[in-house]
């Protein structure tokens, strides 16, 4: 077998150019053998379908760089839940843009490692570029704020944890029930207390219940507030959360993962009042943003907020290189090897600007809106609330829980849709998080037909 050529240097565009051909044509092929949002038939269905088409990973003989992506490729998009499918809208799982996908290729081509300088020249330059802007979107009010790029929302949020222990010690965290549970977790990794959970019996922090544990817990205390929940995408009350703060010396962290792109919407950035007054902020734009995973952001007002991150690994920072003037990336993160992430981000939001990131995002509103208006208008089906973002709970009238989960499993195994589920209010909804910016009303139509659909053939199987 002849050497594999490389994809980077000179030559490496016109190696990548007929591969590139393959896998395009292989992820063509996977969707159209699919034909729907996800494979029908179920977990063992799609495994024993992969492992049959795949055959062995590691083969004696390899089978070449065209039939390995062939084989390989089109199984995987056979096999995928594809987020650019209009009726897969379970999760945060956003439909990349094809602009950033592309934009991905290219860093993995050049493949910068963002833990020093002289691995990744032009794109550590480009990372301060951007993480600066973002955080002046955040900060605007303050001359030096700074970010970091993370692997998502779960990163920044332990990330932001990490800032306030080290700035006061073991502090205790704050936060509702409506929180990721990437906050507790981030306690639990930290080694601090075991975060005091608050109700949020309306979906978002409750402010009474905030001041009571303001005043009954020992400080340093830090409330960690969300602006877009998992589960209904509702946002806690900012304003008067940073206030409650203020007047009790707590600080204030914002996961923003879903709801923090929002500020490039000049119809919408007024649900994020006050975000700017939070300590640290929590963005994430492989949601409500549209890049290839991953793509997380932690923002802080002051870049000296992140000086606690410094590490000293005289391979890759040494004093007499920083002092002669080559950047100390090490401080960028608690990764030592990572992707150039910033590159896909950058190209993105030069290629819009704001205008078109705000389009897309009014856009997306307005379909979960516009999905609402249906469920209330259908007799057989109960809405739980207007959308406060792009996320739509719903559920069939005089439907029990064990029914709503089966309709969701119905619609899986029949490879017909994917809704998520969330419990609030006591009762199971199926739940519907809108991200793809083409959906059509058609497309809202013909989701809700296969629910119904669905609950019938439920209720028609249960014994009477």
């Amino acid at each position: 077998m002849p050497l594999p050529p490389l994809a980077g240097g000179t030559a490496g565009p016109a190696h990548l150019r007929p591969l590139l051909d393959t896998v395009l044509e292989a992820l063509h092929d996977g969707a159209t053998r699919r034909d729907g949002p996800l494979p029908a038939g179920g977990p063992h269905t799609v495994t024993h379908h992969l492992h049959h088409t795949t055959g062995p990973l590691i083969p004696d003989q390899g089978t070449g760089a065209h039939h390995a992506l062939r084989t390989l490729v089109t199984a995987l998009a056979e096999g995928a839940a594809d987020p650019a499918h209009p009726h897969c809208a379970a999760h945060l799982h956003t439909p990349p843009l094809a602009l950033a996908a592309a934009a991905d290729l290219a860093a993995s081509a050049l493949n910068p490692s963002m833990d020093s300088w002289d691995q990744a020249p032009a794109a550590s330059a480009l990372e301060a570029a951007l993480t600066a802007a973002l955080a002046a979107e955040i900060y605007p009010h303050t001359p030096h704020p700074d970010a970091l790029v993370t692997t998502g929302g779960t990163e920044a949020n332990q990330l932001a944890l990490l800032l306030a222990r080290e700035r006061h010690g073991p502090v205790q965290t704050i936060c509702a029930a409506n929180a990721h549970h990437s906050i507790t977790r981030a306690a639990w990794l930290l080694g601090l207390p075991r975060p005091v959970v608050i109700p949020a019996p309306t979906g978002v922090m409750d402010l009474t219940a905030l001041r009571d544990a303001l005043l009954n817990n020992d400080g340093p205390l830090l409330v960690t507030a969300t602006a877009g929940t998992t589960d209904t995408g509702q946002i806690d009350p900012l304003t008067d959360i940073a206030d409650l703060t203020t007047t009790h010396g707590a600080e204030l962290h914002v996961d923003a993962a879903y709801g923090g792109p929002l500020l490039f919407s000049p119809t919408h950035r007024h649900v994020l009042r006050s975000l700017h007054r939070a300590h640290s902020v929590t963005l994430d734009l492989h949601k409500l943003g549209w890049q290839p995973a991953s793509a997380g952001i932690l923002a802080v007002p002051h870049h000296h907020d992140l000086d606690a991150l410094h590490h000293h690994a005289p391979y890759l920072n040494a004093d007499d290189d920083t002092d002669a003037g080559l950047p100390d990336l090490l401080g960028r993160s608690l990764r030592t090897t990572r992707r150039p992430d910033a590159l896909k981000i950058a190209v993105t939001l030069q290629a819009l600007g704001r205008d078109g990131l705000a389009d897309l995002i009014d856009r997306t509103v307005t379909s979960a809106h516009r999905l609402a208006d249906l469920i209330e208008e259908h007799p057989a089906l109960d809405l739980y609330a207007r959308p406060t973002i792009s996320t739509v709970l719903f559920r069939p009238t005089h439907t029990d829980d064990t029914t709503v989960a089966t309709i969701r499993r119905t619609l899986l195994e029949q490879g017909h849709a994917v809704l998520g589920r969330a419990r609030t209010g006591n009762r199971l909804w199926l739940k519907a998080t809108l991200l793809n910016p083409h959906t059509t009303p058609d497309d809202l139509h013909n989701l809700l037909a296969h629910v119904t659909h669905a609950h019938a053939a439920t209720e028609g199987s249960t014994p009477r």
